[in-house]
């Protein structure tokens, strides 16, 4: 009776082998470039002949010795009607309800990852959002130290049920092209939350810049060494029996409104065995946090880091899981999204299992939340002991290398490796773009890395220089009380610098962003912007695309007249009001209608100065500066600045001097 069995199921191995494979991304509700080369790739028996066909365009090659194969389709002149893409080989495979249009890359951080569902606005958006012609494709995070060859993903239309889930600033950029072009729009959302650019660059790009390879290096190899440490730690616990063993559910632990009589007090941040706990096993950490009212918190969430934690955690608000971690991890960071925050105390419950010795959180890094800091005293409880270790499992516990890395996804290349190659070379008009945050205080090397990004995702894609648009980084944090050097303000420049690449347009958002909200509300305002660039530029629109850009200056005396591009209906000085819930507004500039201009003398000392409007000219003094030299406008975290033009949108910040830079030494 073996043999018949073993005997169908060689066949059956046999026909698998030779089966015709795609990538996730050509599948069910796919929306494909309309153009006259249209890649279409998998997998198939060496030497198979593969045709593909979509509507009247089709296209056929024989494999490689490798098994892959590769077809163009010429669809420039198919319509806007769903069709299905055959591929047949020795198997025949159908993708059904596929959509020929306008293809977009979503790239970036956490502003372009955020969903539709995290806003305000999902409330009266997400119901109305009924569009069979715009459609997201989301890769799932991997990371990667070589080039993946497929990602995980699928193909979602828009509609109340999954709108929530698109990216809420791809949503818009698409629902506004969709609407104004008449045509699909399909998005390739391809973005990680807390990323720094360096982990979305190629090492070809990397290695572009000896200013960047060197740290790149390190950054790979410490990271190979780590998860060597992890691999050989997972495996030293399965032979002595040290693996997690539950001995009760989480609410029992977690939940609001327990009975904590029996928890220890600790001092965190610090060694939990100093509360008596033992040095491995599961240890419940609570904390009561008073959250601020409404008018500081409530809707926006709160960030966690809790960068100190070494081994295996889980994190519960209230009751309810919001992220874990394994030895992989080294950041810890979380986020408790706004419909989970209310005004009182909240409960805030870590459960961390240690499975060797000396169960910490760390006295480093950062250990604390976006409103409040998290050290002093929290409650402790064992959840289950493990023995001390001694004898064979003590000498062979692998010793943890004394270099901590980057987590995977921020390792140099890692994400290009898991999410941006495996899509290679998907047909598309161009891309868009929202990161920087990440790069914070590293303004002078993103000059470098950013251009590098780009050109290298346009040789990779081979698709000629092809439109690249982004977000230069909203204002955020507290209002400057002097003029001065700023990180942000340097990263901004280093962003605005990429405009000198071919086929670029960058979003403006000095104006958009919350003082203590890192992920601003208002999405639809910069998926707006950004489509207008495309509009503009890319479909041939006439329309408003850019605010007021710096382009000369002339000294006057005391004063400093500058000149500006992109004046469309003369240059506007927009009334400034406070933020809501923000301190009553102090205006830095009371004897002139522009705010967020300083300038300084060859001291180099800035001053905050009156501008006025003259003209498409600003006029620039201080009664500080009588021999003024320079100017910078919006030089800061989050400035007060207040210049338009007729069409609408802001200035971007500036300056007029090449003074160094607070940035130049800081280096991935």
């Amino acid at each position: 009776m073996k043999y018949p069995f073993l005997f169908l199921s060689l066949c059956a191995a046999s026909v698998l082998h030779a089966d015709v494979k795609l990538p996730a991304l050509f599948s069910d509700r796919a929306v494909l470039q309309k153009s006259e080369r249209v890649p279409v790739w998998g997998k198939a028996e060496p030497g198979e002949s593969v045709t593909v066909t979509l509507g009247k365009a089709k296209a056929t090659t024989t494999t490689g010795a490798d098994g892959r194969w590769r077809v163009f389709l010429n669809l420039k002149a198919e319509g806007a009607e769903p069709r299905e893409l055959v591929v047949q080989g020795r198997n025949r495979l159908v993708a059904s309800d596929v959509l020929v249009g306008e293809v977009w890359l979503c790239g970036g951080q956490s502003n372009m990852d955020f969903p539709l569902s995290a806003f305000p606005i999902a409330k009266t958006e997400v119901p109305n959002s009924t569009n069979p012609q715009l459609r997201e494709f989301r890769v799932k995070k991997a990371t990667s130290a070589e080039p993946l060859e497929d990602v995980e993903g699928k193909w979602v239309i828009a509609g109340p049920q999954t709108s929530g889930t698109f990216s809420a600033v791809g949503y818009f950029y698409g629902k506004n092209l969709q609407k104004t072009l008449q045509t699909p729009v399909g998005l390739l959302t391809s973005c990680i939350g807390g990323t720094f650019i360096e982990t979305w660059m190629s090492r070809e790009a990397l290695a572009s810049d000896p200013g960047i390879t060197e740290g790149a290096n390190r950054a790979r190899a410490e990271r190979l060494a780590f998860d060597t440490y992890v691999a050989d730690h997972k495996a030293w616990q399965t032979k002595f029996g040290r693996e997690d063993r539950r001995a009760a559910d989480a609410p029992v632990f977690a939940a609001a409104g327990i009975d904590t009589s029996d928890w220890k007090p600790v001092m965190l941040p610090g060694a939990l065995d100093t509360a008596g706990i033992p040095e491995g096993g599961a240890i419940w950490l609570r904390k009561t946090i008073p959250v601020p009212s409404a008018d500081v918190v409530l809707g926006k969430g709160i960030d966690l880091f809790l960068e100190g934690i070494r081994d295996y955690a889980e994190i519960y608000w209230n009751g309810r899981k919001i992220g874990t971690s394994d030895l992989t991890d080294v950041a810890h960071r979380y986020g408790i999204r706004g419909n989970l925050v209310m005004a009182g105390d909240g409960v805030l419950a870590v459960r961390i299992f240690n499975p060797a010795k000396g169960a910490e959180i760390a006295a480093k890094g950062r250990f604390q939340g976006n409103h409040y800091m998290l050290k002093g005293e929290w409650l402790a409880k064992v959840e289950t002991a493990l023995p001390p270790l001694k004898g064979e499992a003590l000498s062979a516990l692998p010793a943890r290398p004394t270099a901590t890395p980057y987590d995977p996804q921020n390792v140099a290349s890692y994400l290009f490796n898991g999410m941006i190659s495996p899509v290679i070379p998907y047909g598309m008009r161009g891309a868009i773009w929202y990161q920087g945050e990440g790069n914070w205080n590293r303004g002078y090397q993103y000059r470098t890395e950013f251009p590098a990004l780009i050109k290298d995702w346009r040789a990779k894609w081979g698709q000629g220089d092809f439109p690249f648009y982004y977000c230069q980084v909203a204002n955020f944090q507290a209002r400057p009380k002097k003029p001065g050097n700023d990180w942000q303000a340097e990263l901004r420049e280093a962003q605005s610098m990429a405009l000198s690449l071919p086929n670029t347009g960058q979003a403006i958002l000095i104006d958009i962003g919350e003082e203590w909200n890192i992920h601003p509300a208002n999405k639809m305002e910069v998926g707006d912007r950004l489509a207008r660039i495309a509009l503009a530029k890319t479909y041939g629109r006439d329309l408003v695309y850019s605010g007021p850009v710096y382009s000369a200056m002339v000294v006057e005396a005391d004063k400093i007249r500058l000149r500006f591009t992109h004046t469309h209906g003369g240059l506007v000085a927009k009334p400034v009001s406070s933020e809501p819930n923000a301190a009553p507004l102090v205006r830095n500039s009371p004897g002139g209608e522009l705010e967020g201009f300083a300038i300084c003398g060859e001291d180099r000392k800035w001053e905050w100065a009156d501008a006025r409007i003259d003209g498409d000219t600003v006029v620039v003094r201080s009664a500080q500066v009588p021999k003024p030299v320079a100017v910078r406008y919006a030089w800061s975290n989050n400035p007060l600045c207040n210049l338009y033009n007729g069409g609408g949108l802001p200035a971007g910040p500036f300056r007029t001097d090449d003074f160094p830079m607070i940035s130049e030494k800081n280096k991935y």
